[in-house]
């Protein structure tokens, strides 16, 4: 059974069950939990042994911590910052598997709707995974040197290996490793996707079977697009064919519905052809998480969210991405292994801004500039993604309990 702290005057009783905290009015129960930053998102970690088992009440839970679903946007009465970057939650635990060190979850929280997304990953909050076991005593590390800590995505049967920093039996967390989009410089934490396509699960790399397809969109028309599978499903088109520079701002695609309309008709008819969803409709309603759009053009110039001036000399392409119906203030961290990928396989949108095939890019995103690598190799007609690779940072910002009105455990009860 599930114990927590309550938040009442009686923080030394425990609650053993609903019935006990109804008994004792308690009107807050307390949950641990650890507010971290991983890559250029934050979340809310919990160990799952600290939560319901029952996936209904821990998901009203959840939504309840993160304040959602906030009609106004904002996430006021929660720990969410109103952003897709920022509504997110990680659940750990050791893992199940022989061959991998930590279990988890990852789900996006919709701002404005009452769903968790656990369908998808989250490459940035991926990095703090290894650090949060640690921490919280789910895996043992080296006292010095680097921890390596075999991860299992488990919705998505991915494995992950991450890097860590260890000093004095602890994970660093303060370096010299600096990241666009990230304030102050950090440990540097490597992520390795290993066969990020998750082709042993069954997926495919390109769902369609070909690195380049042709959609027809209502209301937009043909639309060139690689749709690929790696990381998260993901789908890349060309910014010059919806009238975009590649060099926009969060401000400038953000504050027009239009464009936001039309990005989301592409990404849910592309959902439709990945076999992600039976209707573009259903995709705009249920699935908001995956796939991600993104809009690349050839490099410019142009002026981070920072300050900083992107000279074009310093990457191979512009990117853009949408996520959760919203462009992100730099780049997923999936969003870049499915970039690093694409740029490795002839054929692909992505190839079009190289002109061969790379196995590790420099792209520019509203933040600044990210490098990621993949390494591929030829299976039949197709091609095999064995790892991916980028550098990432993570960091506690508080840790604690989150607190929660106790009705929340309770179980709903049918009217009789």
């Amino acid at each position: 059974m599930l114990k927590y702290k309550t938040s009442s005057a009686s923080h030394k009783l425990p609650v053993n069950s609903p019935l006990a905290m109804q008994e004792r009015n308690m009107s807050q129960a307390a949950i641990p939990a650890v507010y971290m930053r991983g890559g250029t998102s934050k979340g809310v970690f919990f160990r799952a042994d600290s939560l319901p088992s029952d996936p209904a009440i821990r998901d009203k839970l959840l939504l309840r911590v993160m304040g959602s679903p906030d009609p106004y946007g904002q996430q006021i009465d929660g720990m969410g910052g109103a952003t897709s970057s920022t509504s997110k939650v990680i659940v750990v635990a050791p893992s199940s598997t022989s061959d991998c060190d930590v279990d988890y979850s990852f789900g996006q929280v919709s701002v404005d709707k009452p769903v968790i997304d656990w369908a998808g990953n989250c490459g940035n909050l991926t990095s703090a995974v290894g650090p949060f076991a640690i921490a919280q005593g789910i895996i043992t590390a080296p006292q010095q040197g680097t921890a390596t800590v075999r991860l299992r995505h488990r919705e998505l049967n991915a494995r992950i290996v991450v890097h860590i920093p260890m000093q004095n039996g602890s994970v660093v967390e303060d370096g010299d490793f600096e990241l666009d989009g990230v304030t102050f410089p950090a440990a540097e934490i490597i992520v390795e996707f290993l066969n990020p396509s998750n082709e042993s699960a069954g997926a495919s790399l390109f769902p369609t079977g070909s690195p380049l397809d042709v959609l027809d969109v209502p209301g937009v028309g043909l639309v060139d697009v690689t749709m690929i599978n790696a990381g998260n499903p993901a789908v890349f088109i060309a910014a010059e064919q919806i009238g975009l520079h590649g060099d926009e701002m969060q401000k400038d695609i953000n504050s027009s519905p239009g464009l936001l309309a039309t990005l989301e008709a592409i990404r849910s008819h592309a959902a439709v052809r990945m076999g992600l969803a039976a209707t573009p409709e259903e995709a705009t309603a249920v699935r908001h998480h995956t796939p991600k759009i993104a809009f690349l053009a050839k490099p410019s110039r142009y002026t981070a969210s920072n300050g900083k001036v992107i000279e074009p000399c310093t990457i191979e392409f512009n990117a853009r991405i949408v996520s959760m119906g919203k462009l992100h203030h730099a780049m997923t961290g999936t969003g870049a292994i499915a970039l690093a990928a694409a740029s490795a396989i002839p054929g692909t949108i992505v190839q079009r801004f190289l002109g061969a095939s790379q196995t590790r890019i420099t792209f520019g995103h509203p933040s600044g500039t990210m490098t990621a690598g993949a390494e591929v190799e030829p299976n039949g007609d197709s091609w095999t993604i064995t790892k991916a690779v980028m550098s990432r940072s993570a960091r506690r910002l508080m840790e604690g309990h989150v607190l929660v009105p106790t009705r929340l455990l309770q179980p709903e009860t049918s009217p009789q």
